[in-house]
């Protein structure tokens, strides 16, 4: 396997740092995708919108709006060598795009504000679990350790701080040595803890009415109510592939400014969009067939892996057991996406105030650090602070990065990659191609140019519809 070399920056520079292998672009770039998206939020939503025929919906979608988009994102970043914070300014020299460098770092910053109180309750459970606390406990139990937990601002601060601290420590030691390095190590564990939990799971006694509610597809639980059902899951499913796959906040191209040209983009972003879409089938491979396995019922939102999941784990034999490996799994998701996402805001520093790393690491983990504390005050302390139809502060926040900054910011690398006032058709198509590999397909244009924009602009006015007529008082 080739390496990737340092390419020369502009105008002098110092080279810039490029990861070590293929290999470990694919899986740094898989590891900043796959987290709470997959793992979390992925499972609870197919459960709710009936099973395998929702993941139908969710795979066509990953094709036709994610993977586009991601290779967008690559080829903006490896043709301007640069993060968000200087490529749009290289790639399109009028300042146009000047103002978008800013949208990468606001976005991600944002996410970073709720994920890594949420990576905390993933790491907070892995002792818990371990414990034996949940053996032969009962959901109302469940519910109890859940909720005294949020209401727990001290503990919430402190599994926070944890989270932000592995995060940048690893960023610290540099892109090869530290990120490249480390979250090869934590992925390796990933999918030897998913597939001896998945074993366990689809061999439990009752596990095959799970699996055949996960991957053999019912159309009509799309239609339960009617039309609007179907609606709702077609939202849903669009927004997921946004969601699951960091999209829309410059997250994959900072992984595209830091890879040679070996490889066409296009098999790159197969190759990441692949190893994310397993991930996320394999998440549900565990949770189902253990769901259907003790008769707990899989439609049960966010508090699906909270509160359900440590009840099965708590009536297996040797639950602690699978219960902690679960949860080192969920920690070991979610952490690998804080450290690609504190990379992006460490490089993005480092290319817009030519700091240094050492600083740059300072700097963004103070910040964070201090931004992320009114998501663990809000569950809490700040409970009170919430707007209808929304939320709490952790959903406000959610809400402005997955309603909104993924969304319309898919929308502006399409635009800038396909038309004359942005980078343009041509000069994205030949940077995409560059290298061994897959072809970007050429007769897509009008799709992406006409058909993406327009089903972003149906994203984001489906997820505001409902909202705005709770604020109007129609609903």
């Amino acid at each position: 396997m080739a390496e990737n070399k340092p390419q020369e920056a502009s105008g002098g520079a110092a080279p810039r740092e490029h990861f070590a292998s293929r290999l470990g672009f694919i899986l740094i770039s898989a590891g900043c995708a796959i987290g709470l998206g997959n793992v979390w939020r992925f499972p609870y939503i197919t459960g709710e919108y009936g099973g395998a025929a929702f993941v139908l919906l969710y795979l066509i979608f990953l094709v036709i709006l994610g993977l586009p988009v991601m290779v967008m994102e690559f080829a903006v970043g490896r043709a301007s060598q640069r993060s968000a914070a200087g490529a749009f300014d290289k790639l399109q020299p009028s300042g146009k795009w000047h103002w978008f460098g800013w949208w990468g770092y606001i976005g991600c910053m944002i996410l970073m504000m709720f994920y890594t109180t949420v990576c905390g309750w993933m790491l907070a459970y892995v002792p818990q679990m371990a414990s034996g606390m949940f053996d032969g406990a009962d959901a109302a139990f469940a519910g109890e350790a859940f909720n005294g937990m949020l209401a727990d601002p001290v503990a919430l601060i402190g599994w926070m701080i944890v989270a932000v601290v592995i995060g940048f420590l690893v960023c610290s030691l540099g892109l090869q040595k530290g990120v490249e390095r480390i979250t090869k190590v934590m992925m390796a564990t990933l999918f030897v803890v998913m597939l001896a939990l998945c074993i366990r799971a689809v061999t439990l006694p009752g596990a095959a009415e799970g699996i055949a509610f996960y991957l053999v597809p019912d159309f009509s639980r799309l239609f339960a109510n009617g039309w609007s059902t179907f609606g709702e899951a077609v939202y849903a499913a669009m927004g997921q592939a946004f969601f699951s796959l960091s999209l829309g906040i410059a997250a994959m191209e900072i992984f595209g400014s830091r890879i040679g040209r070996e490889r066409s983009l296009t098999g790159e972003a197969i190759s990441v969009t692949a190893l994310n879409t397993v991930v996320a089938i394999l998440a549900g491979l565990i949770i189902f067939p253990a769901c259907f396995a003790y008769g707990v019922s899989p439609d049960q939102g966010p508090s699906l892996v909270f509160v359900t999941l440590p009840v099965v784990f708590g009536q297996m034999p040797l639950g602690n057991v699978w219960g902690c490996l679960f949860f080192v799994f969920m920690a070991f998701a979610s952490l690998s996406t804080v450290i690609a996402v504190f990379e992006n805001l460490v490089s993005w520093s480092m290319d817009k105030w030519g700091m240094m790393r050492s600083r740059a690491v300072i700097f963004n983990g103070i910040l964070v650090l201090v931004l992320s504390l009114p998501c663990a005050l809000g569950f809490n302390v700040l409970s009170g602070v919430a707007i209808p139809a929304i939320g709490d502060i952790q959903s406000i926040e959610d809400f402005i990065v997955s309603n909104n900054m993924l969304p319309l910011g898919s929308l502006l690398f399409v635009l800038f990659c396909t038309t004359r006032r942005g980078w343009g058709w041509e000069k994205f198509l030949a940077e995409a191609d560059v290298g061994e590999g897959v072809a970007f397909p050429r007769w897509t244009r009008l799709w992406l140019k006409y058909g993406i924009p327009a089903m972003i602009l149906v994203i984001f006015v489906l997820g505001y519809a409902p909202k705005i007529s709770v604020w109007l008082g129609l609903a």
